[in-house]
């Protein structure tokens, strides 16, 4: 089994594919995130992990100065590509733990799927110490919550036959995941209470789109390849005995809050 660390890298092979299929941000989230900011029209706008540029382009087509860090070289390519209508959008390969501080610099930070894979002795100090005093943090996440529960106890008996540690890497329940990240936001220190918003919404998947979709998902994407193809198959069958589509549920998450001061060495 991967590291986390090595994990957080497999989405860099996959770039096309994941900017095909992986799903976007509700515009409700936006518009709340530029309402609780109060970010001004001229502001900076620092993103964490921006992958391919989805969470990018819904600020970037406001006009905000945007730097945005990526630490995979094939995601960093394909985001400047999304993102040369905009020139006031820097895209930058590289890690944000690697990447050089400039002290209070930003309006706001965004991090869309990403801030868990940034390691937990940076993540809250060195982002904390990237914003202006006042300035303020939205992480923001799109749940799968599946297709019902007799779809999700046929994958899950896919999964027990062929790759049962995956069921023991299934997210723990959202309530859980939730106060996790309040709580561990709250315990840096360094913000203001959280404000946690959610937004449900649906999609149809046929076989194929399902199938693409979750060959991104990172414990998938790096089982040896022989099995990774025996179980995207057995899971379209499943797909196809419940018609050939399946309706998704999706929750996206949204944690915002106000930064003090901080350093940061």
């Amino acid at each position: 089994m991967l590291s986390a660390h090595e994990l957080r890298t497999t989405f860099n092979n996959l770039a096309e594919l994941y900017d095909e299929v992986r799903p976007t941000y509700p515009a409700e989230l936006v518009a709340d995130v530029l309402v609780l900011s109060g970010i001004p029209a001229g502001g900076r706008i620092l993103e964490i992990g921006c992958g391919t540029g989805q969470a990018t382009l819904p600020f970037a087509r406001r006009g905000y100065a945007m730097l945005c860090l990526e630490l995979g070289a094939n995601l960093a390519r394909l985001a400047r590509e999304q993102v040369k209508p905009f020139p006031a959008v820097e895209i930058q390969n590289i890690a944000f733990e690697d990447w050089t501080l400039p002290a209070r610099a930003f309006d706001l930070v965004i991090c869309a799927e990403a801030f868990h894979w940034i390691s937990p002795a940076v993540r809250w100090r060195k982002t904390a110490a990237a914003l202006k005093t006042g300035a303020s943090l939205a992480l923001f996440w799109n749940d799968h919550l599946g297709g019902g529960a007799d779809f999700s106890q046929a994958i899950d008996q896919v999964y027990r036959e062929l790759a049962p540690q995956l069921l023991g890497m299934k997210n723990k329940p959202r309530d859980e995941l939730e106060n996790d990240t309040v709580a561990e936001m709250a315990a840096s220190g360094l913000f203001a209470p959280a404000i946690l918003k959610r937004y449900p919404w649906r999609i149809k998947y046929t076989a194929d789109q399902f199938e693409k979709l979750i060959s991104t998902y990172s414990p998938i994407a790096s089982l040896p390849v022989q099995l990774r193809q025996e179980l995207l198959t057995r899971i379209r069958a499943v797909i196809e005995k419940f018609g050939g589509a399946i309706e998704s549920e999706y929750v996206s998450r949204l944690y915002f809050a106000r930064v003090g001061h901080c350093s940061f060495s």
